[in-house]
Parts: structure tokens; sequence; C-alpha cells
């Protein structure tokens, strides 16, 4: 066990795991995988639990063990599978549970039982509790908040951020729960080398977005905006590529309103090729959103050498700064085209700050890394049990 720190019993929830790691396509599966693998590097006993279609036990390649438990719910919803509730209540003994979710019914249900049982637990929400995300739905939100998600954080024993600022919005909602961050990271395996990356010095040069075509919370309606407020000067395009959130309709038409047809694209999600495979096809990656828990395809964007403009409020935003790749920007149109107006002046600067930026992220956002810094966090906690 490395530096004298016992080996623990860590169970992580999220409801929908993929059992196989190709099937890991959404952030929280792929930071779950991340930190469940880093933490059996550390020697720790990992278990991810999840609901499924049957009662399944699978040993991943990287240490960490995943107990599927069968249920006929597959919608959120306040239940939990009995063989589930069964297993909390005479299989789980001395082990400290990380619930992923935000607004998530079963996160809730889980956390009773696991008072119930007294069981420490955490929550991970992946997200900020920022005013923005309140924003969409809010007629739902505001009273699930004030009945249930409040409650369900004020008696964990911890809420594990991705960006120690989240804590912020917390306390500006009357949470006081002590607060532990916990970035992002990526494994070596999933690092392209350092030969095969290119930076083009002439030429159109290439604006992108890779996730989910989510308008308002990844700011794209923004982003879209700074490409008309950019000079015509500039030879610039941008592309947006991922899975339609129902709002891709709405971007095409607003791309088509301030005629940007020759400037603007969008791409259906790619499952076939990795995120890093391509990323490494543009030069400048954007994150404009309104609020972010982190930006995992910003992170991958940093490995590839490419130079970032991030939202303030992602959670990448102090890694940016840090680093030195790329520039951090107001999630409004104006912030966002002087930023992309400063990155395209300095494009014969693009290999270093790539490279600044690729070498901060294998210095310190490994999940074996990262993983260290949360046992820590995580035996402290557990040596305090149930309040």
């Amino acid at each position: 066990m490395e530096h004298g720190i016992q080996a623990m019993n860590l169970y992580l929830y999220l409801k929908h795991f993929p059992l196989c790691r190709r099937q890991l396509t959404g952030g929280p599966e792929k930071a779950v995988h991340g930190l469940a693998s880093g933490l059996a590097a550390c020697g720790d006993q990992v278990t991810v639990l999840c609901e499924g279609s049957e009662n399944s036990l699978i040993l991943s390649e990287e240490g960490y063990s995943i107990r599927c438990f069968a249920t006929d719910q597959s919608l959120p919803a306040f239940t939990v599978s009995k063989h589930l509730k069964h297993y909390i209540a005479h299989q789980m003994k001395q082990s400290l549970v990380i619930l992923n979710g935000i607004f998530h019914p079963s996160v809730f249900a889980i956390s009773r039982l696991l008072r119930k049982h007294q069981l420490p637990y955490i929550v991970a929400p992946h997200d900020p509790y920022h005013p923005s995300i309140f924003r969409k739905k809010a007629h739902l939100k505001w009273p699930y908040w004030y009945l249930i998600e409040r409650r369900l954080l004020r008696q964990a024993k911890a809420v594990q951020v991705l960006d120690i600022r989240h804590g912020d919005w917390l306390r500006r909602l009357k949470v006081s729960t002590s607060v532990i961050e916990i970035p992002n990271g990526f494994a070596l395996d999933e690092v392209r080398a350092e030969s095969s990356l290119r930076w083009s010095k002439e030429g159109v040069a290439t604006v992108f977005y890779l996730g989910r075509l989510d308008s308002h919370h990844k700011g794209l309606d923004l982003l879209i905006d700074a490409m008309a407020q950019l000079p015509n000067v500039f030879a610039v395009r941008l592309v947006m590529q991922g899975p339609d959130w129902g709002d891709r309709g709405s971007l095409e038409a607003r791309v088509a309103q301030l005629q940007l047809g020759n400037r603007v694209s969008f791409l259906c999600a790619d499952y076939d090729r990795s995120a890093p495979e391509i990323i490494v096809n543009y030069d400048i990656f954007c994150l404009p959103s309104r609020f972010d828990g982190f930006g995992l395809s910003a992170l991958e964007a940093m490995l590839a050498g490419r130079v970032l403009l991030v939202s303030k409020f992602s959670g990448i935003a102090p890694h940016v700064q840090a680093s030195g790749c790329g520039v951090v920007v107001r999630p409004e149109a104006p912030s966002i085209q002087q930023g992309l107006r400063e990155l395209l002046e300095r494009r014969s600067k693009w290999k270093d700050m790539g490279m600044a930026g690729r070498r901060y992220a294998l210095t310190h956002l490994q999940w074996k890394t990262l993983a260290y810094r949360a046992r820590g966090y995580y035996q402290n906690l557990a040596a305090v049990g149930m309040c």
C-alpha cells in the first residue's frame, strides 16, 4: 500500500454504468471508470454499483469490479433494485460510497438506504449548482432542490466537485457540507504519441466543439453569435459535432439567419473513433459553456496539443490558465469573439501553447495521481463515520 495509507473498501454508484469499456461515451461514465481504475491501481478494493436488465458481476481489466443489479425501472425514479437493497443491507460493511449524479431520484433513494444502515456517502454531482442549471425546467428543479437535493447534500459526508470553485455555489444555496476537489483525468493509454501531432501554420483555421448539442448548457448559441461578430479578415471555420439533445435544429436556423452557412457546419456523433482521434484534426478547441462540471473533451484537447478557448465557468478553466494553453472567456458572445481573435492572432505560438497544455495535463491530471489524492480525503471521511 503506497505511502502507508491503509487499503479501503470503496463503492461508486452510477445507475446506468456500462458493462463494457467500449460503451463509455458520457462524461460521468468516463469519470467513474477513470477514478475506479486509479483507486484500484492504488491498492483499494473498488466496486462500481449499477442497475440494469440482469444481475451480473464483472472484473474489469483495470482491477475494479462492476456489480449490476436487475431492475425493471430504466427511467429516473425513487426506486432501487431489490437486489441492490439486499446487497446494501447485508454485504456492504465498513465501506464508503460515492453517489454519482445530479437531480437524480435514484441517488436520493440510495442515500436513504445508506443512512438507514449507517454507511457514509459522498455525493459527486459532476455539474456545479450554478444559477444557469436552474433556468432550464426551473418549475421542476427548484421544488426538487428544496424538497430533496438540498437534504441529500446536507446529509452527505462531503460533496465531491470537479473544481473547488463549485463549492461557492453550494454555500450560496445554504449547503455547508465539506467540499473536496477531484478533477477529471485520463489514463496514459489514451494519450497519442507526440510524434503524431501536427499544427497548421497557414490556410483556413478550424475551430471545433465536441460534445452534446445542448445549446443553453454548452453555450453553443453564444459561439455561433461570436462567429458572426468575427471580422471577415480571419479565415476561419467552425465545426460542431456530437449527439443532438434537441437543439441542433434551432442552432442550424441561427446559422442560416446569420448567413454563416459557409463558416459553420454540424457533424453527427462519431462513435467509431475516440475523441482524441477526432480532436487532433482541428486547430482550436472551444468549450463556451454557461456552466460545466469540467469538460473531459477539453482535457482530451490539451493532451492532443490543441489550443483552447473555454468558459470561466467550466471546471477545466483553472488548468487552461495555469498551463497557458489557451484563453478563458465569459460565456458571452463578445468575450468569446475576442478570445477567438486572440488565438487566431497567435497562430505562430500554437505549437508552443499546445505542448505546454499537454505537459501540464501529463503532470497533474493522470487518474492514478488524482485517485491518490481522493483516497486521502476518503480515508479521513471514513474514519469519522456516520454523523
